[in-house]
């Protein structure tokens, strides 16, 4: 089915690479999983977004790069708490590529967002940075598109998925997370915890086959 969805709404497609996919740097458990489901519901959406983790190799959310610390340790930062991650989609790399099955939904995208950019910030969602200041201007690009609500889906339901979804709410859209186009890292009960607060915000937790609808 063509064009099932709105003019006034979009597909984000969030960080669907290499290093997220099973035997890659951050792999998501089954990540691979929800491209074909992705790939099945791209051609229903006039507007795709994709977005790319885009780190520098001395990026400060890896552990590498701080003496003496492991993956997934935290530590404090001038913004906040920060997770330490394994080295992951570093700018140019094949890890940081999308995935080769993104075929339809790579050919229909209106824009690519790379975030996590800046060496000294971290950037879950695609509308606002770990600061939670500095945007990445996304919001206003679909505002300009004349979106009205967002369906967001990709890896990893618990933190960029959950982040991007929230941040879309708090700048007015209506937002749909398709749980089955996604998939959890689970650290530490972060799923759940993630439903608990997409569901406090007022969004939708959908299947794929409602945007076919």
């Amino acid at each position: 089915m063509h064009n099932a969805r709105g003019v006034d709404e979009v597909l984000l497609v969030i960080d669907v690479q290499n290093d997220f996919m099973p035997g890659g740097a951050l792999a998501v458990a089954h990540g691979d999983e929800i491209v074909p489901v992705i790939e099945g519901i791209a051609s229903a959406f006039r507007h795709v977004v994709l977005t790319q983790d885009w780190h520098p190799a001395a990026h400060v959310s890896f552990a590498a790069n701080h003496a003496h610390r492991v993956p997934f340790e935290k530590i404090e930062l001038p913004y906040g708490e920060q997770v330490l991650w394994p080295s992951h989609c570093v700018q140019d790399t094949p890890g940081a590529a999308l995935h080769r099955g993104l075929c339809e939904t790579a050919v229909r995208a209106r824009a690519v967002i790379r975030k996590g950019q800046h060496v000294d910030v971290d950037s879950y969602s695609a509308f606002v940075e770990a600061d939670r200041v500095t945007p990445t201007g996304l919001a206003g690009y679909l505002r300009e598109l004349g979106v009205k609500r967002v369906w967001c889906c990709g890896l990893a339901t618990d933190f960029c998925v959950a982040w991007s979804a929230l941040d879309a709410r708090a700048a007015g859209f209506d937002v749909s997370v398709i749980e089955d186009a996604s998939r959890a890292i689970d650290l530490n009960g972060s799923l759940d915890a993630a439903w608990r607060d997409l569901h406090a915000a007022g969004i939708a937790r959908v299947q794929a086959a409602d945007a076919l609808r």
